[in-house]
């Protein structure tokens, strides 16, 4: 098998000593590096295979015009320059990783460039933003894997220790994903299945069934990243169907609490086609912090799940909302959609007593009109697909299986 090749992003007008580092080592691993050279103005430094001029050239400008730009224009350019230089070289079977050396600046190009490229090709970002509390925005929904190298990119023996590790564990991936590329047996087709804690006895019982039908199942847990990288595998063709248990990433998203997987949601597996069964899985509630809930909610109904999470009981209106924007999320789907409705409750707290923002019971989080709003709304909007009500809780098997049914349906007709 021929030596990986592996691309090392820097900007070398400030970090060319780490590039040669890097590359160095990269050898040593036996791996052939390539350097991307995204410094944002020109410079005298060589040691680019693709050069700063090229990749401004790419964007349509030049390197000098570049460096005029405003730092977050000029950032962006570069930023479509450079992606599109490295999925040229993806696209030709002529890169099997990449790992990117730089600080703050650096790392948002870098990351933006990586995330462009597919889930579980490797990719590795060196840079001290890997320890701060910023590093989702950098990942997002992509699998980049973040090396904080404790200091600044300034080259010792700790610095250097860490780009060690980087550049053999990037090299090790590589030369992993081209043996993937080359092999030729079958994969059983994998199912995605959203969950949560609260909803584990049917997210069990539905993986149960889709195994012993010969599926393999991937759980997204319903927390933000999870609903992310559901849509991203969605996007990318790897998902041959979708059972989405656990929608409430979709009550983050409306009222602003802190599991919200974005404005995405629930949107890729139907662009792709890809079959769904959908249930409003845990939307009766949003997620907060202890202790940080908004003024304007603090009057609503509440549950302390945990020592970190209060969950904010979803009132009529926002039910309502819900089954307006998921039926017209499902509307724009190329593929078959069932909505599937738990008539008995969306999730297991049907077993608790609300509280106030002070903890005092207040009330039943068993709420059947309050959910009604969802299902009626839903009939008002859904033209694509159908809508299945069943009188069982979520987290009964009849319920799970039926899931389980309901997506045979179009897989297996």
């Amino acid at each position: 098998m021929s030596r990986p090749k592996i691309a090392v992003l820097a900007t070398l007008d400030s970090k060319d000593d780490a590039a040669r580092f890097t590359c160095g080592v990269l050898r040593d691993a036996g791996a052939e590096p390539w350097v991307m050279d995204l410094s944002l103005r020109p410079h005298d430094n060589a040691g680019a295979d693709i050069g700063g001029a090229a990749l401004a050239k790419a964007s349509g400008v030049t390197w000098e015009e570049l460096a005029a730009m405003e730092r977050s224009q000029a950032a962006e350019t570069m930023i479509a320059g450079g992606t599109k230089s490295l999925l040229q070289k993806f696209e030709t079977g002529d890169l099997s990783g990449v790992i990117g050396v730089g600080g703050a600046n650096g790392s948002t190009v870098f990351c933006a460039m990586m995330r462009a490229l597919p889930s579980l090709f490797p990719k590795v970002m060196v840079t001290p933003v890997a320890a701060t509390a910023a590093v989702q925005w950098y990942v997002a929904e992509s699998d980049i894997a973040m090396f904080p190298t404790i200091g600044d990119i300034v080259l010792n023996r700790i610095t250097r220790a860490v780009m060690e590790n980087a550049a053999f564990a990037v090299t090790g991936m590589a030369t992993s994903w081209d043996k993937r590329c080359i092999r030729t047996e079958d994969h059983q087709p994998l199912i995605g299945v959203s969950s949560f804690g609260n909803l584990q006895k049917s997210v069990d019982r539905i993986t149960k069934w889709l195994e012993a039908r010969g599926y393999e199942v991937m759980h997204f847990h319903a927390s933000g990243p999870g609903g992310k990288a559901l849509e991203n595998l969605a996007g990318q063709g790897e998902l041959t169907g979708v059972i989405d248990l656990t929608t409430s990433e979709l009550t983050d998203l409306l009222t602003g609490g802190v599991y919200s997987a974005g404005d995405g949601r629930l949107r890729s597996a139907g662009a792709a086609g890809i079959p769904q069964v959908v249930v409003p899985g845990a939307i009766d509630h949003t997620n907060w912090w202890v202790g940080e809930c908004p003024e304007r909610y603090k009057s609503r109904e509440f549950y302390q799940y945990n020592v970190e999470i209060l969950l904010m009981r979803t009132n009529a209106e926002e039910m309502a909302a819900l089954g307006q924007m998921m039926a017209e999320r499902l509307n724009d789907a190329k593929g078959p959609v069932t909505v599937m409705i738990p008539t008995q409750g969306f999730s297991q707290h049907i077993i608790r007593e609300t509280q106030d923002i002070d903890g005092n019971a207040i009330g039943s989080w068993l709420q059947p009109e309050t959910d009604q709003a969802f299902t009626d709304t839903m009939r008002q909007h859904l033209t694509h697909g159908r809508i299945v009500e069943l009188d069982f809780h979520i987290n009964d098997h009849e319920f799970a299986d039926a899931c389980v049914e309901e997506l045979m349906k179009s897989l297996e007709p």
